[in-house]
């Protein structure tokens, strides 16, 4: 289907998804998000790693449209929340792994969409924040439960009570972000990456990403134990078998995700 705010490349094996609202700076309003809603849904089942950006050099994605959330009622602003939450829940739990490629300001809900992604990079130009306190509100698309467990408590009460925002290099420096590149190198070391991805058995990759997604609400015990379940079930897969007959036989592996 055609989105009137999103944009959507597809490479051999990997989607490109860009928000593309540039008079507000990608801010996210509710069709933006039921447009992703959507996207998520209808996913090409030949993606395999997916990169979200935003669209121009300025922004990710600058917040929640606030111009919409202005007049909100209580119900209002809890079917907002919820509508963003549920995108971005859906997005990770996607099989396929998720690389944010974060081009400029990923404030409030932008930086709650790059924190619903298995990994994210960023430009130098980048800047990071969670500033709702200062418009009367919480983050509300699940940014106080992804922060603190990304940067740790203490980090992300800073950052949600103060509402301070933050350069890409101090966001490397307490693990927001996996690496920090120039703004003209961001979407090539993206593609890298998922590159790299692509070089490995999908399933595997998938079970993997259910595994440390699960097993980081579990004890000990609990998450053993399910890697151990997702272990085996990897040997009922085609993947496996291809994957340890060319390592045995010397040979590139071909994986078709089964």
């Amino acid at each position: 289907m055609d989105y009137q705010f999103l944009k959507v490349e597809h490479n051999g094996g990997i989607t490109v998804m860009k928000v593309s609202a540039p008079k507000s700076l990608n801010a996210l309003n509710s069709t933006i998000l039921k447009e992703m809603d959507d996207f998520i849904d209808h996913l090409d089942k030949a993606t395999r790693v997916l990169i979200i950006t935003g669209d121009g050099e300025k922004s990710f994605v600058a917040g929640a449209d606030i111009s919409e959330m202005a007049h909100l009622n209580e119900q209002e602003g809890f079917e907002f929340g919820r509508l963003g939450a549920q995108v971005f829940r859906k997005i990770e739990l996607l099989p396929t792994p998720v690389i944010a490629a974060v081009n400029g300001f990923a404030l409030g809900g932008g930086c709650e969409l790059a924190m619903s992604c298995d990994i994210r990079i960023a430009s130098s130009k980048a800047k990071f924040g969670q500033p709702e306190v200062g418009l009367g509100i919480i983050p509300g698309f699940s940014g106080t439960h992804r922060l603190p467990k990304l940067i740790g408590q203490g980090y992300a009460k800073e950052m949600i009570y103060t509402g301070k925002v933050i350069r890409a290099d101090e966001a490397l420096r307490i693990g927001l972000v996996n690496a920090v590149y120039e703004p003209e190198e961001l979407m090539d070391k993206a593609m890298e990456m998922a590159q790299l991805m692509l070089k490995n058995a999908p399933v595997a990759i998938s079970l993997a990403k259910q595994s440390i997604n699960e097993g980081h609400d579990l004890d000990a015990d609990g998450a053993i134990g399910l890697e151990n379940k997702l272990f085996g079930k990897c040997f009922a897969t085609r993947d496996q078998k291809e994957g340890m007959d060319a390592f045995l036989n010397k040979r590139k592996a071909d994986f078709q995700g089964e």
